[in-house]
């Protein structure tokens, strides 16, 4: 019997990761190259399609030869990919614009004013907070300073649906990249008729909506021989990253929640039916026809934490940076961080949000800030949680992935301050293999989505330590006080 393996291509904002695994879900080989950004003003970010789009291919070609494996045993490849990215493209099907990602900020007027009048009635339709990282507030932004290529533009579409034009030639996108764009209903699986005409879009500029399991085919012989790769292997639409991180790390059940901390972060949980957050904490984003996915997430993540080694001027590993914390007990003595520093998404949705420390005194060090900030980015992603509790109710389990869930102190930290059992996957690829068993599930290799549950490799879970519980019980207290009457100041 030949070998069967499957390929998951995780299209991210840092970098595009190609990823093959077994059956099983053993990671077979992984390839990461990484991309490039453009700041052409204050607040702005853009990446070029094209050079993703070459990335994808290096990256495919270069997993499958690491793997050492032939053409025929590698039977399908599914699609994860980063949220809220926008490419204005013409008629045959070139971008005419770079790719705004979520990232970009530009959109912030547009974005506050809709807020202030009708937004609360477009976030009851659509689930997607109003925010500058939307594609439906950047195109605001075009119609509104009459972006040249938006004027010009035939379709708008993600960084993944511009891959699978210029791979397959059709323009389609599935639930979750639709739900992303605050354009989307997800209790009509269909574009919002109010929404489009507001940015001054028609349906037929947009992509045929479609399930996650579409089987794409048709793959271009000179894009395939570049990627050395069977023309005729069927590939998969696969969804959002977000979407597939909670799939690929097995929190797919009721009282099932995964957390992911990288650059960013987001917690979320996957839900049957729509379910709406009243005080617009959280995202509502579909996945299948009858599945949505709820959370938050966070701009402040990992890129925190980097930006206090930058200014501190320190040299050493991450493992060593981090390891100053363990000397400090829980609270840093005091110290409570705001971790807004790139602005912040949920909970607070303010694009001018801005990092605070609070508490400091001539006493303190260069391990009680590393500390601060460490719980700062833990002690959001709680708040975000909280709010997460309300609309799914209280968590049973709690899964983590990310670069993050590599480290032991911040694992241990996370099991205390949400004071419950910590999971972690043996793999850090949780957004690749979820896109891959979405592929197994849309060739009919595989039943159902939660057969995925028999292919993770998990460790031991994180217990929580009852004491340091209750110390940061307190601690949060104070940080949600400090967090609300920070707001007036943004």
């Amino acid at each position: 019997m030949s070998r069967e393996f499957v390929m998951g291509l995780d299209i991210g904002t840092t970098s595009v990761k190609a990823c093959v695994f077994d059956i099983n879900g053993k990671l077979i080989s992984d390839v990461e190259k990484m991309n490039s950004f453009h700041y052409p003003e204050q607040g702005w970010s853009e990446q070029d399609p094209i050079e993703i789009e070459r990335s994808a291919v290096e990256a495919i070609k270069e997993a499958v030869k690491k793997a050492s494996i032939g053409k025929d045993e590698l039977i399908t490849l599914g699609f994860s990919a980063a949220m809220h990215s926008l490419i204005c493209v013409n008629e045959e099907g070139s971008p005419i614009s770079p790719a705004l990602i979520w990232a970009d900020g530009r959109s912030y007027a547009q974005a506050e004013a809709v807020k202030k009048t009708i937004g609360s009635s477009i976030y009851s339709k659509t689930g997607t907070p109003i925010h500058p990282m939307t594609p439906f507030s950047k195109l605001l932004w075009m119609k509104e300073t009459s972006y040249k290529p938006y004027e010009e533009a035939v379709y708008f579409m993600s960084i993944k649906e511009y891959l699978i034009l210029s791979w397959f030639g059709e323009r389609v996108i599935e639930y979750s990249m639709a739900s992303a764009t605050g354009l989307f209903n997800p209790a009509t699986l269909d574009w919002e008729p109010e929404v489009l005409e507001l940015a001054g879009i028609s349906r037929e500029q947009l992509s045929e909506i479609v399930p996650p399991t579409k089987v794409l085919s048709g793959l271009k012989k000179e894009v395939a021989d570049e990627m050395g790769i069977n023309q005729e292997m069927p590939f998969v639409m696969g969804a959002a990253d977000g979407q597939l991180a909670n799939l690929g790390i097995g929190a797919i059940l009721p009282g099932e929640v995964a957390v992911s901390v990288g650059t960013s972060g987001a917690i979320r949980q996957f839900n049957k039916g729509v379910k709406i957050d009243e005080s617009q904490e959280t995202f509502c984003y579909s996945f299948t026809a009858d599945t949505t996915i709820v959370g938050g997430p966070t701009n402040n993540g990992g890129i925190v934490l980097q930006w206090l080694k930058d200014l501190l001027n320190d040299e050493r590993s991450f493992t060593e940076f981090l390891a100053d914390a363990e000397k400090v007990a829980p609270g840093a003595d005091g110290i409570l961080f705001l971790p807004y520093l790139n602005g912040e998404r949920a909970p607070v949705w303010n694009q001018q949000a801005k990092g605070n420390f609070y508490g400091v005194t001539i006493t303190h060090k260069k391990e009680h800030f590393i500390r601060a900030v460490l719980e700062g980015v833990t002690l959001n992603l709680y708040q975000i949680g909280k709010a997460l509790e309300r609309l799914a109710g209280e968590p049973k389990k709690i899964y983590v992935n990310g670069g993050l869930a590599r480290s032991p102190l911040w694992l241990q930290m996370m099991a205390d301050i949400f004071e419950a059992e910590i999971y972690v996957s043996e793999s850090h690829h949780s957004a690749a293999w979820g896109a891959a068993w979405t592929a197994l599930v849309g060739i009919g290799k595989v039943d159902s989505f939660e057969e995925i549950k028999r292919n993770i490799p998990m460790g031991n879970p994180v217990l929580p330590n009852k004491e340091n519980s209750k110390v940061y019980q307190a601690i949060y207290e104070n940080y949600e006080k400090l967090a609300k009457n920070m707001v007036q100041f943004f």
